[in-house]
This record gives C-alpha cells, sequence and structure tokens, in this order.
C-alpha cells in the first residue's frame, strides 16, 4: 500500500475565501482525485490558521471576539470548499486544542534543547504579514505585499535559533534540486541562503497581542502564528507518536502559493530540522494570479474574480478546468470572466460537449438509443485504443509533476481526434448505406467507448460533469481508472441526450473589449 499525503496552504481566515485561495486547492484536490483514482492511499489536508495579530484586528473592526471571529470565517472556507468541489480528508483548524498540545509539545523540547531563546528586538514589523522585516525586502518603503509600511518596535520576544540551520537547508537544496518546484523559486532561496538569515522572532508578548497559543513555560507570551500555522501540517496526523504520520508523512507534498514561499523554506525547513522531522518530499509554488489589467488581483484594484459567483455563473466544473488549463503551475497568469467563457465555450461546449451531442445523437438516431456491439476494428480504431491506453500513464506522469494543465490538455487533445474520427468515419453516410451497418456499429461503439475513456480521465478536474457524462453513456456513475478497452460501455446498454456545456454569450462589453 502506498501512501500520498497532499496539503494546500493553512488558509489565513481574517476574510472570506479569494480566487487564489481557490486555485490553490483545487489544484490539490486535483492531484489528489488522480492520485486516488490510481490506486494510492491518499489525505489531502486544508484548514484555517485563526491565530495573530491580523485576525485579532479583523476581529476588532468586526466588533467580534476574535474566537468568534475566526470561528464565522473558518466555516466560510469550509463552505466555499464544499461548493467548489474540494474535498479535503482533514480540515485542520490552529484553534483546536489537539493542535494546541502539539505546538506546546514542539515548542518545549526546542526551549529544552537550546533551540529557543529571550532577548529584545527592535526593528521594522510588518501587521500584513505577522513578521519582522529588513530594509532591503521593502520597496518605496513597505513589502510589495503590504497596503501599510511596516512600523517600528521594540520588544522583548522569543527566538528560534534559525539561522544555525542555515547552511543545512541550504545543503538539502543543493543536494534535492527537485525540492522545490519550479525550480526558480529554488534559485530564489539559495540565493537568500548566501546570507545569514537571523534568529526567528516566535513569540509576541500579552500585552500588544493575546490571541495565541501560549508559550508554555512563559505566560507572559503567545506564539508567533507562522510557527503555529507550519505545525498544522504535522498536527492532524498524530505527530509524534501516532502511526498516520509515519505512513503519510514521508510523501508530503506541500501546495503553497510564492507570497509564502520564505515561511516554507527558511521557516519551515529550519524547524523541521530542529524537531527532527524529516523534509517535504516537495513543494509546489504557484505563481500569481492577475486580473484582466495584468496586475495582480486586489480587492482594492476590484480587478479579482470572485470564485464563487464564478462557479455560480459558469459551473463550478468550467471553473475548476479553467484554473488548470489557463494558467500554469508556477507562473503568474490572467484569469477573468472572459477567460472563464472562452473555456467553457470552446474547449467544453464546442470540442468536448459537441462531440458528446453529435454521438449520443447518432446512437438515439441510428441505433434507437442502444449500445451497438463492434464489429471489424480497423486501423483508425486500432490507433484510437492505443491512444487511449496510453493515456492514464502520461496523465499520472503529468499530475506527479503539478502539470495538471498539461494532463487535462491531453486528454483533450483526444477529444479532438475523435472529433476528427467523426468527420472521417462520417457515419451519417454509413448510415444511408445498408451495407454499412457493421462499420456504423464498430463506428458509434468506438466513439462511446473513447468518450467513456474521457470521462474518467477527466473525472478529478470536473467530478459533477464527467459523472453526468456517464450517466448520459448508461455506464456506473462512479469514475474506474485505467479500464481496458471495450470494457466500458456495455451493448445493449441504453444511453441519453443531454447537453454538457451549455455556451455561455457574455453581455459584459466592457472587459470583453
Amino acid at each position: 500500500m502506498t501512501y500520498r499525503y497532499i496539503t494546500t496552504p493553512i488558509y489565513y481566515v481574517n476574510d472570506r475565501p479569494h480566487l487564489g485561495h481557490a486555485y490553490a486547492s483545487v489544484h490539490a484536490d486535483i492531484m489528489a482525485r488522480y492520485l486516488r483514482a490510481a490506486g494510492h492511499q491518499v489525505v489531502l489536508l486544508t484548514g484555517a490558521d485563526e491565530h495573530g495579530e491580523k485576525i485579532a484586528k479583523a476581529a476588532m473592526l468586526a466588533n467580534e471576539a476574535p474566537r468568534a471571529f475566526a470561528e464565522r470565517h473558518a466555516r466560510t472556507f469550509e463552505e466555499a470548499w464544499r461548493r467548489l468541489a474540494v474535498e479535503p480528508d482533514l480540515f485542520i483548524r490552529t484553534t483546536a486544542p489537539a493542535h494546541a498540545k502539539v505546538v506546546s509539545n514542539c515548542l518545549t523540547r526546542l526551549f529544552k534543547a537550546g533551540e529557543i531563546y529571550l532577548a529584545d528586538y527592535e526593528g521594522l514589523y510588518s501587521v500584513g504579514q505577522e513578521r519582522f522585516v529588513t530594509e532591503k525586502e521593502l520597496v518605496d518603503g513597505k513589502l510589495p505585499e503590504d497596503k501599510e509600511p511596516p512600523v517600528l518596535r521594540r520588544e522583548p520576544n522569543y527566538f528560534f535559533r534559525m539561522e544555525a540551520h542555515r547552511d543545512w537547508v541550504r545543503q538539502l537544496l543543493l543536494d534535492t534540486p527537485d525540492l522545490i518546484q519550479p525550480t526558480q523559486y529554488r534559485n530564489e532561496i539559495l540565493k537568500l541562503l548566501e546570507e545569514p538569515i537571523g534568529d526567528l522572532s516566535i513569540s509576541r508578548p500579552v500585552d500588544r497581542l493575546d490571541w495565541g497559543i501560549p508559550i508554555p513555560w512563559d505566560a507572559g507570551h503567545v506564539t508567533y502564528v507562522w510557527f503555529d500555522a507550519l505545525l498544522s501540517y504535522v498536527s492532524p496526523l498524530g505527530y509524534p507518536e501516532h502511526s498516520t504520520f509515519g505512513d503519510y508523512w514521508p510523501s508530503v507534498r506541500h501546495v503553497i502559493g510564492k507570497d509564502i514561499l520564505r515561511t516554507h523554506t527558511l521557516f519551515w525547513l529550519s524547524i523541521t530540522h530542529a524537531l527532527g522531522i524529516p523534509p517535504y518530499r516537495r513543494l509546489h509554488v504557484s505563481g500569481h494570479l492577475l486580473g484582466s489589467d495584468g496586475r495582480k488581483m486586489s480587492k482594492s484594484l476590484g480587478n479579482g474574480v470572485d470564485p464563487l459567483e464564478a462557479a455560480d455563473t459558469y459551473g463550478v466544473d468550467a471553473l475548476r478546468y479553467t484554473l488548470i488549463r489557463e494558467v500554469s503551475f508556477g507562473f503568474d497568469g490572467i484569469i477573468s470572466h472572459a477567460v472563464i467563457e472562452q473555456r467553457l465555450n470552446r474547449d467544453l461546449a464546442d470540442n468536448l460537449g459537441n462531440l458528446v451531442a453529435r454521438t449520443l445523437a447518432m446512437v438515439i438516431r441510428y441505433r434507437g438509443g442502444s449500445v451497438p456491439a463492434p464489429k471489424v476494428i480497423e486501423a483508425s480504431e486500432h490507433a484510437l485504443i492505443a491512444r487511449a491506453s496510453e493515456l492514464p500513464g502520461a496523465v499520472l506522469a503529468l499530475v506527479e509533476e503539478m502539470k495538471l494543465g498539461r494532463a487535462a490538455e491531453r486528454v483533450m487533445e483526444f477529444v479532438t481526434e475523435l472529433n476528427g474520427y467523426v468527420a472521417s468515419s462520417a457515419p451519417w453516410a454509413l448510415a444511408k448505406d445498408s451495407g454499412a451497418s457493421d462499420r456504423l456499429d464498430t463506428v458509434l461503439h468506438t466513439l462511446l467507448e473513447g468518450i467513456y475513456s474521457v470521462s474518467n480521465l477527466l473525472s478529478p478536474v470536473m467530478p459533477g460533469k464527467m459523472s453526468e457524462l456517464r450517466s448520459l453513456l448508461g455506464v456506473c456513475a462512479a469514475p474506474v481508472w485505467n479500464l481496458r478497452w471495450g470494457e466500458g460501455v456495455k451493448p445493449g446498454s441504453r444511453i441519453n441526450e443531454g447537453i454538457l456545456f451549455p455556451k455561455r454569450i457574455s453581455t459584459d462589453i466592457v472587459e470583453r473589449e
């Protein structure tokens, strides 16, 4: 039995889920679904990061207690994933007592080992990122991702000796060039590691911030939110003693955005090394989603796409498909209403939807809606059978590298081939030839079997629509991975007509211009 562990970021719940959250979660969910289909035992983790200064500040502005505020927003994330067909096996909340216990135990171990010390610190502090920053990180007086400039603070903090682990982290990245993907992010961190990275402040005094997990040996401090949140990758597995941790952790793949790259490399690798936890298997780093104006999506710019509204407008599956096809994972790219509409109309309605509609209509027209049995198989069918047989392996190889868009593209190329097969075999002409009845049976069965293969191959991407497609084909609604050709649609079974992807014509003239 093989185990696979996939995590999304543990999302900071100071606001409602946005498209960047959806992008990471949909990618992680699709990877998990593919790996489950291939026979692996998979755990997909997501969750809510509920502590820290930003939560406390947002709760105060909302006139709520931090716990009530975090509870309300954590539920919005759970609901968002349900609506976007993201199905995590675990949803960690950093306010959970079991998680707090793991954090406290890890802090105590590191303190006893001399990895943590108390010192006064004065420096520039980013409230938005909840960390101290250096002058060289600032652009026009602030971090690029922050709205406000950092503030000067002097206070006693407990520090983790992160600098002591710098050489080990650097050597790890040199020895495992595929640890961070795409590789440009590995190179970015290697550049940072050429110079001292300093020690990491891991506490905040309660007279300034009391919303957090208490430092076990000092009630005057609470734990820094990032130390707390990063440990939420191990606490749900029963770290350190539960067998689940031993089974799943060696395979762990973190899916994150590039804005939290440093925390998942400099911070997390140093912490795991100090605790004796093996480093993660892979860190998949996404780029930024850009609005139709080419700038990073933001609420203040008003250039974003609300994922739940988009799902309601275009369909959940069309949105999921667009997120993996339109922007290659690891790179910046534009997602807009026009982009989603184009993918829906061109790829899904005109290509796949048209293939399905034409095929089902011909089976109903020429064979009364009953799946025909194939007769003599010719070269054109053998070519399609060969392609369908090699696709599951090719798709999985791309999924392993988080090239989900390319994996879906390979399947859609097969759809295009099937459409070409319709044109070249001309079933409408065969139907007029009384001597071509056997040939027509073979062509129609080949198309149905090919479409069934597509429904299985794209099920992790579009679970709802592919289940609907299998129902139209009169087969089991559950996807079956790597099923041998000829074991899908059953001769004599009944099919139904339906429009899988209705085209949508937008009236939003401004964006389309």
